[in-house]
């Protein structure tokens, strides 16, 4: 059976450099790579109205829901890829929604006397970033991090990043190279 592999793209921009990245790493991988493009999914914030729906459904355990349908793709993926750019310290909007939607209780996690327990078939998640300028407070990938270990249950996480891409002469060539080097090698050596 082929690996299921999400690739969770947060990439807005035409010519993404973080797409770049992802593009190299994905090309490398082997297994059923689907894409969820969250620029072109309706995806909606948890105000009142969405988060009372969602909480009755719960209630009544209606888990399979349309509501829940982002929660369980990821519950069901063997490999996680998230590309997101580093944006105000963290990642575009659109992620920070998804995350609120695949953050399902008794999908993607329940609770065991009171401590989250993981129910991700996912061992990994590979996270892509790229920045203008220097990364020096990451509130993106550590965010990503912490979900993906404290509550989906994915022990390995890992970052690859090209940073400093807008700063006046810099090579951003060689940076983006540089990144795509470190992800080769990375991959090279889990085989």
């Amino acid at each position: 059976m082929s690996m299921k592999i999400l690739f969770i793209n947060a990439c807005v921009r035409d010519n993404s450099r973080t797409r770049m990245l992802a593009d190299h790493l994905l090309s490398r991988l082997s297994g059923e790579i689907t894409e969820l493009n969250l620029d072109e999914e309706p995806l909606a914030p948890l105000g009142k109205d969405r988060l009372d729906e969602r909480e009755q459904l719960l209630r009544e355990g209606k888990l399979q829901n349309p509501m829940f349908r982002y929660a369980h793709q990821f519950a069901d993926a063997d490999l996680i890829v998230c590309a997101a750019p580093y944006w105000d310290l963290g990642f575009p909007s659109l992620m920070k929604i998804y995350l609120e939607a695949i953050t399902v209780s008794d999908i993607t996690f329940r609770y065991v006397d009171g401590i989250p327990q993981g129910l991700c078939k996912a061992g990994r998640l590979i996270y892509l970033t790229t920045s203008g300028g220097p990364v020096f407070a990451d509130f993106g990938y550590s965010y990503v991090k912490t979900l993906a270990q404290s509550f989906y249950g994915i022990r390995e996480t890992v970052c690859f990043k090209a940073e400093n891409l807008d700063v006046y002469g810099m090579d951003v060539h060689a940076l983006l190279e540089k990144a795509k080097k470190e992800i080769t090698e990375y991959l090279t050596a889990e085989k």
